[in-house]
Protein backbone atom coordinates (compact mmCIF):
# COMPACT_ATOMS: atom_id res chain seq x y z
CA UNK A 1 0.00 0.00 0.00
CA UNK A 2 2.21 2.77 -1.35
CA UNK A 3 -0.21 5.64 -0.82
CA UNK A 4 0.75 5.91 2.87
CA UNK A 5 4.18 7.11 1.76
CA UNK A 6 2.64 9.83 -0.43
CA UNK A 7 -0.19 11.30 1.63
CA UNK A 8 1.62 14.61 2.01
CA UNK A 9 1.62 14.97 -1.78
CA UNK A 10 -2.09 14.29 -2.15
CA UNK A 11 -3.74 17.66 -2.75
CA UNK A 12 -7.29 16.44 -3.27
CA UNK A 13 -9.70 14.90 -0.80
CA UNK A 14 -11.72 12.76 -0.93
CA UNK A 15 -9.98 10.63 -3.54
CA UNK A 16 -9.85 7.07 -4.72
CA UNK A 17 -6.20 6.20 -5.28
CA UNK A 18 -5.42 3.34 -7.68
CA UNK A 19 -1.97 1.77 -7.32
CA UNK A 20 -0.33 0.49 -10.48
CA UNK A 21 1.95 -1.92 -8.64
CA UNK A 22 -0.88 -3.88 -7.02
CA UNK A 23 -2.99 -3.81 -10.18
CA UNK A 24 -0.17 -5.33 -12.21
CA UNK A 25 0.51 -7.89 -9.49
CA UNK A 26 -3.13 -9.04 -9.59
CA UNK A 27 -3.20 -9.15 -13.37
CA UNK A 28 0.10 -11.03 -13.57
CA UNK A 29 -1.31 -13.71 -11.27
CA UNK A 30 -4.44 -13.99 -13.40
CA UNK A 31 -2.40 -14.16 -16.60
CA UNK A 32 -0.26 -16.93 -15.11
CA UNK A 33 -3.39 -18.91 -14.21
CA UNK A 34 -4.70 -18.42 -17.73
CA UNK A 35 -1.45 -19.66 -19.23
CA UNK A 36 -1.27 -22.76 -17.02
CA UNK A 37 -4.95 -23.70 -17.18
CA UNK A 38 -5.83 -22.74 -20.73
CA UNK A 39 -8.80 -20.76 -19.40
CA UNK A 40 -9.41 -17.30 -20.80
CA UNK A 41 -9.93 -14.63 -18.15
CA UNK A 42 -12.17 -11.61 -18.67
CA UNK A 43 -12.54 -8.50 -16.54
CA UNK A 44 -16.08 -8.10 -15.19
CA UNK A 45 -16.66 -4.38 -15.65
CA UNK A 46 -19.53 -4.41 -13.15
CA UNK A 47 -16.92 -4.66 -10.39
CA UNK A 48 -13.97 -2.64 -11.67
CA UNK A 49 -14.03 -0.13 -14.53
CA UNK A 50 -11.41 2.60 -14.02
CA UNK A 51 -11.01 3.67 -17.64
CA UNK A 52 -7.45 4.96 -17.43
CA UNK A 53 -6.20 1.62 -16.08
CA UNK A 54 -7.95 -0.73 -18.51
CA UNK A 55 -5.07 -0.54 -20.96
CA UNK A 56 -2.92 -2.12 -18.24
CA UNK A 57 -5.54 -4.81 -17.57
CA UNK A 58 -5.71 -5.49 -21.30
CA UNK A 59 -2.00 -6.35 -21.33
CA UNK A 60 -2.79 -9.43 -19.24
CA UNK A 61 -6.42 -10.50 -19.74
CA UNK A 62 -8.36 -11.70 -22.78
CA UNK A 63 -11.04 -9.05 -22.67
CA UNK A 64 -14.08 -7.90 -20.73
CA UNK A 65 -17.50 -9.19 -19.76
CA UNK A 66 -20.29 -6.64 -19.89
CA UNK A 67 -23.80 -6.32 -18.48
CA UNK A 68 -25.35 -4.28 -21.25
CA UNK A 69 -24.84 -1.67 -23.95
CA UNK A 70 -22.94 0.97 -22.00
CA UNK A 71 -20.42 -1.49 -20.56
CA UNK A 72 -19.95 -3.02 -24.02
CA UNK A 73 -19.26 0.42 -25.50
CA UNK A 74 -16.88 1.11 -22.61
CA UNK A 75 -15.02 -2.17 -23.19
CA UNK A 76 -14.68 -1.42 -26.88
CA UNK A 77 -13.33 2.05 -26.22
CA UNK A 78 -10.88 1.23 -23.45
CA UNK A 79 -9.84 -2.42 -24.02
CA UNK A 80 -10.91 -3.44 -27.54
CA UNK A 81 -10.33 -7.14 -26.95
CA UNK A 82 -12.86 -9.95 -26.52
CA UNK A 83 -16.25 -8.55 -25.47
CA UNK A 84 -18.84 -10.86 -23.90
CA UNK A 85 -22.21 -9.29 -23.12
CA UNK A 86 -24.95 -10.70 -20.91
CA UNK A 87 -28.07 -8.99 -19.59
CA UNK A 88 -31.12 -10.27 -17.73
CA UNK A 89 -33.08 -8.82 -20.66
CA UNK A 90 -31.90 -7.13 -23.85
CA UNK A 91 -33.99 -4.31 -25.35
CA UNK A 92 -35.07 -4.01 -28.97
CA UNK A 93 -33.59 -0.53 -29.31
CA UNK A 94 -30.17 -1.67 -28.02
CA UNK A 95 -29.66 -5.18 -29.33
CA UNK A 96 -28.29 -4.20 -32.76
CA UNK A 97 -25.51 -2.14 -31.23
CA UNK A 98 -24.79 -4.82 -28.63
CA UNK A 99 -24.45 -7.43 -31.37
CA UNK A 100 -22.13 -5.13 -33.33
CA UNK A 101 -19.89 -4.56 -30.31
CA UNK A 102 -19.83 -8.07 -28.83
CA UNK A 103 -18.16 -11.26 -29.95
CA UNK A 104 -20.15 -13.37 -27.48
CA UNK A 105 -23.76 -12.68 -26.50
CA UNK A 106 -25.29 -14.60 -23.59
CA UNK A 107 -29.07 -14.76 -23.29
CA UNK A 108 -30.95 -15.07 -20.02
CA UNK A 109 -34.09 -16.76 -21.37
CA UNK A 110 -35.12 -18.97 -24.25
CA UNK A 111 -37.59 -16.28 -25.33
CA UNK A 112 -34.83 -13.71 -25.76
CA UNK A 113 -32.58 -16.26 -27.43
CA UNK A 114 -35.26 -17.05 -30.02
CA UNK A 115 -36.10 -13.37 -30.47
CA UNK A 116 -32.56 -12.23 -31.27
CA UNK A 117 -30.62 -15.31 -32.37
CA UNK A 118 -31.10 -14.73 -36.11
CA UNK A 119 -29.62 -11.24 -35.92
CA UNK A 120 -26.66 -12.53 -33.93
CA UNK A 121 -26.10 -15.48 -36.26
CA UNK A 122 -26.21 -13.23 -39.32
CA UNK A 123 -23.47 -11.16 -37.68
CA UNK A 124 -21.48 -14.38 -37.06
CA UNK A 125 -21.47 -13.95 -33.28
CA UNK A 126 -21.08 -16.62 -30.59
CA UNK A 127 -24.34 -17.32 -28.75
CA UNK A 128 -24.63 -18.50 -25.18
CA UNK A 129 -27.25 -19.23 -22.54
CA UNK A 130 -27.02 -18.45 -18.86
CA UNK A 131 -27.78 -21.42 -16.62
CA UNK A 132 -29.49 -21.32 -13.25
CA UNK A 133 -27.87 -24.10 -11.23
CA UNK A 134 -30.44 -23.73 -8.43
CA UNK A 135 -27.38 -24.05 -6.20
CA UNK A 136 -25.08 -21.35 -4.90
CA UNK A 137 -22.50 -20.70 -2.21
CA UNK A 138 -23.04 -16.94 -2.13
CA UNK A 139 -22.75 -15.80 1.51
CA UNK A 140 -25.84 -13.55 1.44
CA UNK A 141 -29.21 -14.01 -0.26
CA UNK A 142 -28.85 -10.52 -1.72
CA UNK A 143 -25.92 -11.84 -3.77
CA UNK A 144 -27.33 -15.29 -4.50
CA UNK A 145 -27.97 -15.54 -8.25
CA UNK A 146 -29.35 -19.07 -8.01
CA UNK A 147 -31.76 -18.67 -5.12
CA UNK A 148 -35.47 -19.35 -5.09
CA UNK A 149 -37.40 -17.14 -7.54
CA UNK A 150 -34.15 -16.00 -9.16
CA UNK A 151 -34.62 -14.21 -12.49
CA UNK A 152 -31.03 -15.00 -13.52
CA UNK A 153 -30.57 -17.89 -15.92
CA UNK A 154 -32.41 -20.94 -17.23
CA UNK A 155 -32.99 -24.10 -15.21
CA UNK A 156 -31.81 -27.42 -16.64
CA UNK A 157 -35.34 -28.82 -16.82
CA UNK A 158 -36.37 -25.86 -18.99
CA UNK A 159 -33.74 -26.75 -21.59
CA UNK A 160 -34.80 -30.36 -22.06
CA UNK A 161 -36.99 -29.81 -25.13
CA UNK A 162 -35.28 -26.71 -26.47
CA UNK A 163 -33.50 -26.49 -29.83
CA UNK A 164 -29.93 -25.61 -28.84
CA UNK A 165 -28.35 -26.18 -32.25
CA UNK A 166 -27.42 -22.49 -32.51
CA UNK A 167 -25.98 -22.29 -28.98
CA UNK A 168 -22.18 -22.18 -28.74
CA UNK A 169 -21.71 -21.93 -25.01
CA UNK A 170 -23.12 -22.00 -21.50
CA UNK A 171 -22.58 -19.51 -18.72
CA UNK A 172 -23.20 -19.79 -14.99
CA UNK A 173 -22.55 -17.57 -12.01
CA UNK A 174 -22.97 -19.01 -8.54
CA UNK A 175 -20.15 -17.58 -6.39
CA UNK A 176 -19.42 -14.42 -4.43
CA UNK A 177 -15.97 -13.91 -2.87
CA UNK A 178 -15.51 -17.67 -2.84
CA UNK A 179 -12.67 -20.22 -2.94
CA UNK A 180 -11.56 -22.80 -5.48
CA UNK A 181 -13.06 -25.45 -3.20
CA UNK A 182 -16.41 -23.70 -3.56
CA UNK A 183 -16.01 -23.68 -7.34
CA UNK A 184 -15.41 -27.43 -7.22
CA UNK A 185 -18.76 -27.94 -5.47
CA UNK A 186 -20.51 -25.66 -7.95
CA UNK A 187 -18.99 -27.53 -10.90
CA UNK A 188 -20.31 -30.83 -9.54
CA UNK A 189 -23.81 -29.35 -9.49
CA UNK A 190 -23.38 -27.89 -12.96
CA UNK A 191 -22.22 -31.20 -14.41
CA UNK A 192 -24.92 -33.17 -12.64
CA UNK A 193 -27.70 -30.97 -14.01
CA UNK A 194 -26.38 -29.76 -17.38
CA UNK A 195 -24.10 -32.59 -18.55
CA UNK A 196 -26.27 -33.54 -21.58
CA UNK A 197 -25.85 -30.01 -22.91
CA UNK A 198 -22.19 -29.34 -22.03
CA UNK A 199 -20.72 -31.80 -24.51
CA UNK A 200 -22.43 -29.98 -27.38
CA UNK A 201 -20.77 -26.66 -26.54
CA UNK A 202 -17.62 -24.85 -27.69
CA UNK A 203 -17.14 -22.92 -24.46
CA UNK A 204 -18.34 -22.69 -20.87
CA UNK A 205 -18.08 -19.58 -18.73
CA UNK A 206 -17.60 -20.23 -14.99
CA UNK A 207 -18.72 -16.68 -14.15
CA UNK A 208 -17.26 -14.51 -11.42
CA UNK A 209 -17.06 -14.48 -7.64
CA UNK A 210 -13.66 -16.20 -7.62
CA UNK A 211 -11.50 -14.60 -4.90
CA UNK A 212 -8.37 -15.48 -6.88
CA UNK A 213 -6.04 -12.68 -5.82
CA UNK A 214 -6.89 -12.86 -2.12
CA UNK A 215 -4.11 -14.26 0.02
CA UNK A 216 -4.63 -17.98 0.64
CA UNK A 217 -6.66 -18.70 -2.49
CA UNK A 218 -5.73 -22.13 -3.90
CA UNK A 219 -4.69 -21.13 -7.42
CA UNK A 220 -3.35 -24.59 -8.26
CA UNK A 221 -6.74 -26.11 -7.50
CA UNK A 222 -8.37 -23.57 -9.81
CA UNK A 223 -5.90 -24.42 -12.57
CA UNK A 224 -6.58 -28.14 -12.13
CA UNK A 225 -10.35 -27.66 -12.17
CA UNK A 226 -10.24 -25.61 -15.37
CA UNK A 227 -7.90 -28.05 -17.13
CA UNK A 228 -9.90 -31.10 -16.09
CA UNK A 229 -13.19 -29.60 -17.22
CA UNK A 230 -11.75 -28.42 -20.52
CA UNK A 231 -10.14 -31.80 -21.23
CA UNK A 232 -13.25 -33.75 -20.26
CA UNK A 233 -15.66 -31.85 -22.49
CA UNK A 234 -13.37 -30.36 -25.12
CA UNK A 235 -14.50 -26.81 -24.38
CA UNK A 236 -12.84 -23.44 -23.89
CA UNK A 237 -13.24 -22.35 -20.28
CA UNK A 238 -13.77 -18.70 -19.36
CA UNK A 239 -13.53 -16.99 -15.98
CA UNK A 240 -14.81 -13.46 -15.41
CA UNK A 241 -13.56 -11.99 -12.13
CA UNK A 242 -14.14 -8.36 -11.25
CA UNK A 243 -13.19 -8.10 -7.61
CA UNK A 244 -10.08 -10.24 -8.15
CA UNK A 245 -8.73 -7.64 -10.59
CA UNK A 246 -9.43 -4.71 -8.27
CA UNK A 247 -8.60 -6.53 -5.01
CA UNK A 248 -6.58 -4.21 -2.72
CA UNK A 249 -5.73 -2.06 -5.76
CA UNK A 250 -7.25 1.14 -4.40
CA UNK A 251 -7.93 3.15 -1.29
CA UNK A 252 -10.34 5.93 -0.43
CA UNK A 253 -8.50 8.83 1.18
CA UNK A 254 -10.61 11.24 3.22
CA UNK A 255 -9.88 14.19 5.50
CA UNK A 256 -11.16 14.98 8.98
CA UNK A 257 -13.33 18.10 8.73
CA UNK A 258 -14.49 18.34 12.31
CA UNK A 259 -14.43 16.41 15.57
CA UNK A 260 -17.37 16.55 17.94
CA UNK A 261 -18.18 14.74 21.18
CA UNK A 262 -21.45 13.02 22.01
CA UNK A 263 -20.44 10.42 24.61
CA UNK A 264 -17.88 9.31 22.02
CA UNK A 265 -15.41 11.23 19.88
CA UNK A 266 -16.91 11.54 16.40
CA UNK A 267 -14.73 12.47 13.44
CA UNK A 268 -16.72 13.90 10.53
CA UNK A 269 -15.00 13.16 7.22
CA UNK A 270 -15.31 14.67 3.76
CA UNK A 271 -16.57 11.36 2.42
CA UNK A 272 -19.65 9.19 2.88
CA UNK A 273 -20.30 5.50 3.37
CA UNK A 274 -23.69 5.89 1.68
CA UNK A 275 -22.35 7.72 -1.37
CA UNK A 276 -18.75 6.53 -1.72
CA UNK A 277 -18.62 3.08 -0.07
CA UNK A 278 -22.17 1.78 -0.64
CA UNK A 279 -21.36 -1.89 -0.03
CA UNK A 280 -20.43 -1.08 3.56
CA UNK A 281 -24.14 -0.40 4.04
CA UNK A 282 -25.62 -2.91 1.59
CA UNK A 283 -23.71 -6.04 2.61
CA UNK A 284 -22.98 -4.68 5.24
CA UNK A 285 -19.31 -4.73 6.22
CA UNK A 286 -16.89 -2.49 8.09
CA UNK A 287 -13.96 -1.25 6.04
CA UNK A 288 -10.45 -1.52 7.39
CA UNK A 289 -8.58 1.74 7.93
CA UNK A 290 -4.83 2.19 7.60
CA UNK A 291 -2.95 2.48 10.91
CA UNK A 292 -6.13 1.79 12.87
CA UNK A 293 -8.16 -1.18 13.99
CA UNK A 294 -11.89 -1.75 14.24
CA UNK A 295 -13.45 -1.43 17.69
CA UNK A 296 -17.07 -1.66 16.58
CA UNK A 297 -18.91 -2.18 13.31
CA UNK A 298 -21.02 0.52 11.73
CA UNK A 299 -24.06 -1.13 13.39
CA UNK A 300 -22.37 -0.76 16.78
CA UNK A 301 -21.42 -4.39 17.34
CA UNK A 302 -18.32 -4.53 19.54
CA UNK A 303 -15.35 -6.22 17.85
CA UNK A 304 -12.47 -5.47 20.24
CA UNK A 305 -11.56 -3.46 23.32
CA UNK A 306 -9.69 -0.15 23.39
CA UNK A 307 -6.16 -0.36 24.78
CA UNK A 308 -4.88 2.23 27.24
CA UNK A 309 -2.48 3.74 24.70
CA UNK A 310 -5.11 4.13 21.95
CA UNK A 311 -7.65 6.78 20.98
CA UNK A 312 -11.17 5.86 19.86
CA UNK A 313 -13.14 7.66 17.15
CA UNK A 314 -16.45 7.03 15.51
CA UNK A 315 -15.85 7.81 11.82
CA UNK A 316 -18.84 9.41 10.12
CA UNK A 317 -19.80 10.84 6.75
CA UNK A 318 -20.63 14.42 5.86
CA UNK A 319 -24.27 13.85 4.87
CA UNK A 320 -27.58 14.27 6.67
CA UNK A 321 -28.16 10.49 6.73
CA UNK A 322 -28.07 9.48 10.39
CA UNK A 323 -26.66 6.07 9.52
CA UNK A 324 -23.79 7.45 7.43
CA UNK A 325 -21.24 5.93 9.79
CA UNK A 326 -18.21 3.81 8.92
CA UNK A 327 -17.58 2.31 12.34
CA UNK A 328 -15.57 2.94 15.51
CA UNK A 329 -11.80 2.70 15.25
CA UNK A 330 -8.78 2.76 17.54
CA UNK A 331 -5.84 4.99 16.54
CA UNK A 332 -2.36 5.19 18.04
CA UNK A 333 -2.44 8.99 17.93
CA UNK A 334 -5.28 11.47 18.45
CA UNK A 335 -6.97 12.62 15.25
CA UNK A 336 -6.86 16.30 14.38
CA UNK A 337 -8.89 18.35 11.95
CA UNK A 338 -7.22 18.08 8.55
CA UNK A 339 -5.73 14.63 9.15
CA UNK A 340 -6.04 12.05 6.40
CA UNK A 341 -7.97 8.80 6.98
CA UNK A 342 -7.34 5.97 4.51
CA UNK A 343 -10.02 3.33 3.91
CA UNK A 344 -8.50 0.17 2.46
CA UNK A 345 -9.57 -1.89 -0.56
CA UNK A 346 -12.07 0.54 -2.07
CA UNK A 347 -11.42 0.19 -5.82
CA UNK A 348 -13.92 -2.56 -6.62
CA UNK A 349 -17.69 -2.15 -6.27
CA UNK A 350 -17.22 1.38 -4.91
CA UNK A 351 -16.20 3.55 -7.85
CA UNK A 352 -18.71 1.83 -10.14
CA UNK A 353 -21.54 2.31 -7.61
CA UNK A 354 -20.90 5.71 -6.03
CA UNK A 355 -23.44 8.53 -6.11
CA UNK A 356 -23.81 12.27 -5.55
CA UNK A 357 -26.34 11.71 -2.75
CA UNK A 358 -26.97 14.83 -0.69
CA UNK A 359 -24.83 16.82 -3.11
CA UNK A 360 -21.66 15.30 -1.70
CA UNK A 361 -18.69 15.70 -4.02
CA UNK A 362 -17.59 12.57 -5.83
CA UNK A 363 -14.06 11.49 -4.86
CA UNK A 364 -11.42 12.42 -7.40
CA UNK A 365 -9.65 9.59 -9.19
CA UNK A 366 -5.89 9.43 -8.61
CA UNK A 367 -3.39 7.03 -10.16
CA UNK A 368 -0.22 6.17 -8.24
CA UNK A 369 2.15 4.86 -10.87
CA UNK A 370 4.93 2.33 -10.39
CA UNK A 371 7.47 5.14 -9.98
CA UNK A 372 5.58 6.63 -7.06
CA UNK A 373 4.11 9.59 -8.91
CA UNK A 374 0.54 10.69 -8.23
CA UNK A 375 -1.46 11.48 -11.36
CA UNK A 376 -4.89 13.12 -11.36
CA UNK A 377 -7.16 10.99 -13.55
CA UNK A 378 -10.34 12.95 -13.02
CA UNK A 379 -11.50 15.78 -10.80
CA UNK A 380 -15.20 15.97 -10.03
CA UNK A 381 -16.92 19.30 -9.45
CA UNK A 382 -20.45 20.72 -9.17
CA UNK A 383 -21.16 20.01 -12.85
CA UNK A 384 -21.18 16.27 -12.09
CA UNK A 385 -23.94 16.70 -9.52
CA UNK A 386 -25.84 19.07 -11.82
CA UNK A 387 -25.59 16.68 -14.77
CA UNK A 388 -27.04 13.81 -12.75
CA UNK A 389 -30.05 15.74 -11.49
Amino acid sequence: MQILDHLDKLEFSPAYVIEEGTLRKNCELLANISEQSGAKILLALKGYAVSSTLKIVGEYLSGATCSGLFEAKFAKEYMDKEIHTYSPAFKDDEIDEIIALSGHIVFNSLFQFERYKHKALEAKKELGLRCNLEFSLAPKELYNPCGRFSRLGIRAKDLENADLSAVNGLHFHALCEESAASLELVLKEFEAKFKPFIAKMKWVNFGGGHHITKKGYDTQKLINLCKKFSDTYGVQVYLEPGEAVGWEVGTLVASVIDIIKNEKNIAILDTSSEAHMPDTIIMPYTSEVANARVLATREGEQVSELNNDEFAYLLAGNTCLAGDVMGEYAFKQPLNRGDKVVFLDQAHYSIVKNTTFNGVKLPNLIFLNAKGKLELIRKFEYEEYKRRN
